[in-house]
């Protein structure tokens, strides 16, 4: 799978069905985990449904999340939450959890799951130790 596939990562998913079965999978992994969920809130409903508008945009689908909330400015929305390397590696677990979930064929999942490191790493704005 190679860079140019980014246009087609969406349909080579499967589409809407399968963006909102993995972020289904996804959110109850992130709540289980005692990194992760201190940062969500007990709601986690409207969370899984932006989280569905991001990535099916992310991913070369349809840009809802853009046309509900304007551009993702995905670091500055993430900067009022301390997110360490280890909560970025909790995430990325969480994600290739749900990802095994939802059976992503292991080639797949891997290209997804490196796509998303780039963004998990990126928000990064908290030392360990703070």
């Amino acid at each position: 799978m190679s860079e140019s596939d980014r246009s087609t990562l969406y349909e080579l998913m499967g589409g809407a069905e399968t963006v909102r079965r993995l972020v289904e999978a996804f959110y109850p992994k992130v709540q289980q985990n005692p990194l992760l969920s201190p940062l969500f809130p007990s709601d986690i409903g409207p969370v899984i449904d932006k989280q569905f508008m991001f990535l099916s945009q992310f991913f070369g689908g349809p840009t809802l999340y853009s046309d509900t909330h304007g551009h993702p400015m995905m670091r500055g929305r993430h900067m009022a939450f301390p997110i360490t390397v280890e909560r970025a590696d909790a995430w990325l677990s969480c994600m290739s959890e749900a990802m095994v979930e939802v059976e992503l064929p292991a080639d797949l999942r891997d290209f997804l799951l490196e796509r998303l490191k780039g963004s998990a790493y990126h928000f990064i704005n908290t030392s360990e130790g703070e």
